[in-house]
């Protein structure tokens, strides 16, 4: 089973993610992952990463989609979770046809759906309490960023819902829930 998470920064797609590789023995393939893996690698893939990342740019589709197709020549388990892939609609319909060639498909489109404010009340309230333990926060992890950040998702990203909508794949679930809400309605989706 090949799955895709959607949902702005902070909804939870790595948290659930995580937890259907556990309890599903899926792979998760998570751009940002891959590219630190990659950039480490010594592949040739891994040379052009880390040379793209040394010069501050940002790495074209072209290197992510074969980053992802070395992926999916590997040992698939359970199917995989793409969390943080697609990102536009030219990456959805590149993905599309590199799974087409592989003779694979995407299952499920799943939009973890939240309330803006919420959720950037959530993550800072989270972020705060995390300094107070002296637990690693994200830089990021504050209220200005995290309104850019979601100001780029709606820009990029959220199109994609339209997109797989249209070809009735998607499926919202409450992004909001607490995580075990949020996993059990996401495991009656993949089980129905």
């Amino acid at each position: 089973m090949n799955i895709i998470l959607l949902g702005p920064p902070g909804a939870g797609k790595g948290t659930q993610a995580g937890h259907l590789v556990k309890a599903r023995d899926m792979v998760q393939l998570s751009t940002g992952d891959m590219l630190r893996e990659a950039k480490d690698s010594g592949t040739e893939m891994g040379n052009m990463v880390a040379d793209v990342m040394a010069r501050g740019d940002l790495v074209t589709d072209e290197i992510v989609i074969g980053l992802i197709r070395e992926k999916l020549e590997g040992d698939n388990k359970g199917g995989f979770i793409f969390d943080g892939f697609p990102r536009t609609l030219e990456q959805a319909d590149a993905l599309g046809k590199l799974l087409d060639e592989a003779g694979q498909g995407i299952d499920a489109v799943i939009e973890l759906k939240v309330n803006d404010e919420v959720l950037v009340d959530r993550i800072v309230g989270r972020a705060e309490d995390a300094r107070k333990a002296g637990q690693p926060v994200r830089a990021d992890d504050n209220a200005e960023s995290l309104k850019i950040r979601l100001m780029a998702y709606y820009k990029q990203t959220s199109p994609l819902i339209g997109y797989y909508y249209a070809k009735d794949m998607l499926t919202s679930v409450n992004g909001l829930g607490t995580m075990a809400e949020v996993q059990a309605e996401i495991a009656d989706l993949l089980d129905a």
